[in-house]
């Protein structure tokens, strides 16, 4: 999500029962329970962390994506939830709709602005326009279906930051307390674009979106739809409140919740490079595009990967 105004997590509550955070060790796993790590043949893997993140070597995508390499691609992603490629010279919008298409059919996103390529979404800021605030997210938790994965590209990168953070909601919800991980074993919460995407639409438009993108409700804890992993699927700007709670608990609960992105042991951090290219897991992952670069110029390209409803 880029240039958007958010909200955050307001005046968090000064005292508590239990800590917004986990101290103490925390349990970092790649896979899900049961996995086997894959073995690879046509792909090099250099993990950023042991446990998330991989910058994938020995693949020109600008070529044709046999089976193979696709199985591959897939089992890698799965793996480590977000996959990172540089020096892909040559790499066009058609051969990011390649790639995103080994995982499944593109999703537009209503809210961004579209290229002259079906599917993909040009996220610009100029020298003109300081970067606007941003916010650990989930992409498209406000539709029904959201999106299994995106694949964004770098057009035109700073000379120096501008880089992008991703942290991964399965040790999220690992490292939750017993207590708590039974407390929202059963509870749905409802997402929402207008209180972020809404603050910039006069009340025509939002009346307008609103009646094609109602609220929709998807479980706190949900499975992966191909893992089966148990992942925090809660957001700051999309996650309005927990059903069946008082306004205060819904408040209190995902001011705990939602924090849990911020924690650096679940994170990766990766600087764009000129022909770098990123696939994250939307459903096992959240991101941060950091806006530090102004005045200087960052044009990405990014293709949402169509997803399915989550239980």
């Amino acid at each position: 999500m880029h240039d958007v105004a958010t909200q955050s997590v307001n005046n968090p509550r000064p005292v508590l029962d239990k800590p917004l955070m986990h101290y103490g060790s925390r349990v970092l796993e790649r896979l899900a329970p049961g996995a086997e790590p894959s073995a690879y043949r046509l792909i090099e893997i250099s993990p950023m962390t042991p446990h998330f993140g991989a910058v994938l070597g020995g693949v020109d995508l600008t070529r044709p994506i046999t089976d193979d390499l696709a199985e591959e691609l897939r089992r890698a992603l799965l793996e480590w939830k977000v996959i990172f490629f540089r020096n892909q010279t040559g790499f066009t919008a058609g051969h990011q709709l390649a790639l995103s298409g080994i995982w499944g059919p593109p999703e537009p996103n209503p809210f961004f602005a579209k290229t002259g390529t079906a599917g993909v979404s040009r996220l610009a800021k100029d020298a003109k326009t300081a970067g606007n605030k941003n916010i650990w997210h989930s992409d498209h938790s406000f539709m029904v279906n959201p999106a299994l994965g995106s694949v964004l590209r770098a057009v035109e990168v700073p000379g120096a930051g501008g880089d992008t953070m991703w942290a991964d909601m399965g040790a999220a919800y690992d490292n939750l307390s017993d207590e708590t991980k039974a407390r929202i074993e059963h509870l749905t919460a409802i997402h929402d674009w207008e209180p972020s995407w809404g603050a910039l639409m006069n009340d025509e438009q939002k009346t307008a979106f609103r009646r094609r993108w109602p609220q929709v409700e998807h479980p706190v804890a949900v499975r992966h739809p191909r893992s089966g992993r148990r992942t925090l699927y809660v957001n700051e700007p999309f996650t309005t409140r927990i059903k069946g709670l008082s306004d205060a608990e819904s408040r209190e609960l995902l001011d705990i919740l939602v924090l849990q992105a911020r924690i650096p042991e679940y994170q990766v951090r990766f600087h764009w490079e000129p022909d770098s290219i990123a696939v994250w897991d939307n459903i096992a992952t959240q991101h941060y595009a950091i806006n530090d670069y102004f005045p200087q110029r960052r044009v990405m390209e990014r293709i949402a990967i169509a997803g399915v409803r989550l239980s």
